[in-house]
């Protein structure tokens, strides 16, 4: 009996120390434990363990090649390479589409070149508009002559006449050459900015050869009445005399034609108001 009462009172015993221990702080749970259930084993867990962890954590860092360096904000190479490679949010110029060239303006020769008049469709001095392509007509009081010299081939011919012998007034037969050749094709010196009229004015001097000629104000021109004797109306009264160059009529005075090298004049004698030289009256036949 003695016994059993001993036991139970080291029994009361080791229950008041184990409360005390447990209510006095000691128990597992306070101290971050858990206690494992049966068949697991305990873990042991760290206060700071789970707010520690993600700090600790170093991100994955990309493989940078060996040969490339590493820039960092606010470093030299940075800020070199942000001047070249712009940023991608950063806003692109709008593309301007290229500006037009200027459109250059025609060159043209013939009639707009000359100052046509509405209402008449002639210039000022009477002169219907020149065929495309022909040289426009200078006035005389324009013209600049200067000391450049060139060359241009010069002929006069009355041949026409010779089919229509009994028109002519009969004191004049003897003027006409018998095969019509007043002045053989000869190559003559001019000077830049002269006229047609220049140099048949100089030619016929030089040669002997009779020419006259009236100033026309309305024409703006030198008008032909003559040359070698032989007059306008002297072999009809659709004859007078004519000229070309380079083959075309030209449907303006000779002293508002202004020479260029090389050009080919022909004076000739018309007997139907030039249809039978081929000038057709030089308003295009």
């Amino acid at each position: 009996m003695k016994n059993k009462t001993k036991i139970i009172a080291g029994v009361v015993i080791l229950v008041v120390l184990a409360a005390a221990f447990w209510y006095g702080g000691g128990a597992p749970g306070l101290h971050g434990w858990k206690v494992s259930e049966p068949g697991t084993a305990a873990e042991s867990v760290d206060p700071q363990a789970d707010s520690g962890a993600a700090a600790e954590e170093e991100p994955e860092q990309s493989e940078v090649p060996e040969d490339e360096p590493v820039l960092t904000e606010g470093s030299e190479e940075t800020s070199e390479v942000s001047e070249i490679l712009p940023e991608e949010n950063a806003e692109k110029p709008e593309e301007q589409p290229p500006a037009a060239e200027p459109e250059k303006p025609e060159q043209t020769t013939g009639p707009e070149t000359m100052d046509i008049n509405p209402a008449t469709g002639k210039d000022q001095y009477n002169t219907d508009p020149v065929p495309e392509g022909k040289p426009a007509p200078v006035e005389p009081q324009d013209a600049t002559i200067t000391d450049v010299a060139h060359t241009c081939t010069i002929s006069i011919r009355c041949d026409t006449i010779l089919d229509h012998l009994d028109w002519l007034d009969p004191e004049k037969v003897e003027l006409v050459p018998d095969d019509g050749v007043i002045l053989a094709p000869v190559s003559v010196t001019f000077y830049e900015g002269e006229s047609v009229f220049n140099v048949l004015q100089r030619v016929c001097k030089q040669n002997a050869i009779h020419m006259e000629f009236e100033n026309t104000p309305m024409y703006n021109s030198a008008y032909i009445e003559g040359i070698h004797n032989l007059y306008e109306f002297d072999c009809g009264e659709l004859s007078g005399w004519m000229y070309s160059v380079n083959g075309w009529f030209p449907n303006y005075g000779c002293s508002r034609y202004a020479l260029q090298a090389g050009d080919v004049i022909a004076w000739v004698y018309t007997c139907d108001l030039g249809y039978d030289v081929g000038g057709g009256y030089a308003v295009g036949n």
